[in-house]
């Protein structure tokens, strides 16, 4: 088939649960990963086969799984990771979070714990951008520490960290003197079904998306409660949050004791990180 009629086919095929432009990116993704056809390809209309998986992909699109489950890869920081339904989706806003510390922390060998790892995105890129740090990551999934070991292999990363099962709700960190505790953990609100998009509900892992509705703040509860035995005097909290509740996680913090408390936007202008460090 000619690579112009091709794209046209699926681009209009997907408009039905897409936008026009989200089809077409789409389109784009799904024939540079399955036929490595690139824009260019397009333009000069060539000829290629088509492949029955490319067939597939599409119909699965149609259904709307996220492309990132269907080509098994996506993107954070610059890198590719591999997911699969056991892990959430690296988001634009953890790569912010992740960014954040990077600038912030220039020390070597940091001792670094990151709770609710999912697909390792966070430590992996910690110990890829930082100078030697220790890192300890832990999920209550065991098939997410699966795709965390996986992806640590990937990028060379597998000996520099230390990937613990660890129900953080119920069982003690599993380690201490830490520089930093790190975390994006559940925080979507059970009356915020409503307004997610059908590929988020339907497809990725609720244990790392919901939290209840009567207690929206128990993981940020929980892991600053732990954090204040687990951190330094002057360790450092990073957490990713629920743009509706900034404030309430700040009293959270300030009732805890905790220091230099601040709340910052993310590049759509809504509350996403806040940072604060254990009184020295």
């Amino acid at each position: 088939m000619l690579t112009r009629l091709l794209f046209q086919d699926y681009s209009h095929k997907l408009q039905s649960p897409y936008s026009p432009q989200e089809a077409e990116s789409l389109t784009l993704w799904l024939l540079d990963c399955f036929l490595g056809i690139q824009r260019m390809d397009i333009l000069h209309n060539k000829e290629v086969e088509v492949s029955r998986a490319l067939e597939e992909a599409v119909i699965k699109l149609e259904e709307g799984v996220p492309i990132q489950y269907i080509t098994g890869s996506a993107p954070f920081y610059g890198r590719d990771f591999y997911v699969n339904p056991a892990v959430l989706i690296p988001r634009n806003e953890t790569e912010e979070l992740v960014h954040l510390i990077v600038g912030d922390n220039k020390n070597k060998a940091l001792h670094i714990l990151d709770v609710g790892t999912g697909s390792g995105c966070i430590p992996i890129t910690l110990a890829l951008e930082l100078d030697r740090p220790v890192l300890t990551a832990v999920d209550v999934s065991e098939a997410a520490l699966t795709v965390a070991r996986n992806n640590a292999e990937k990028h060379n990363k597998a000996a520099d960290i230390n990937f613990v099962r660890c129900d953080v709700l119920r069982e003690e960190l599993p380690v201490r003197d830490l520089d930093i505790i790190v975390s994006n953990p559940p925080y979507v609100r059970e009356s915020e079904k409503a307004s997610m998009h059908i590929n988020v509900l339907d497809h990725e892992p609720h244990l790392a998306l919901f939290v209840p509705e009567d207690d929206p703040l128990v993981f940020y509860r929980i892991i600053a409660d732990k954090g204040i035995s687990a951190l330094k005097p002057g360790g450092k909290l990073y957490f990713e949050i629920n743009e509706a509740l900034g404030p309430n996680v700040i009293e959270l913090l300030s009732s805890l004791g905790y220091q230099e408390i601040t709340l910052m936007r993310d590049l759509n202008d809504k509350d996403r990180i806040v940072t604060a460090v254990k009184a020295r």
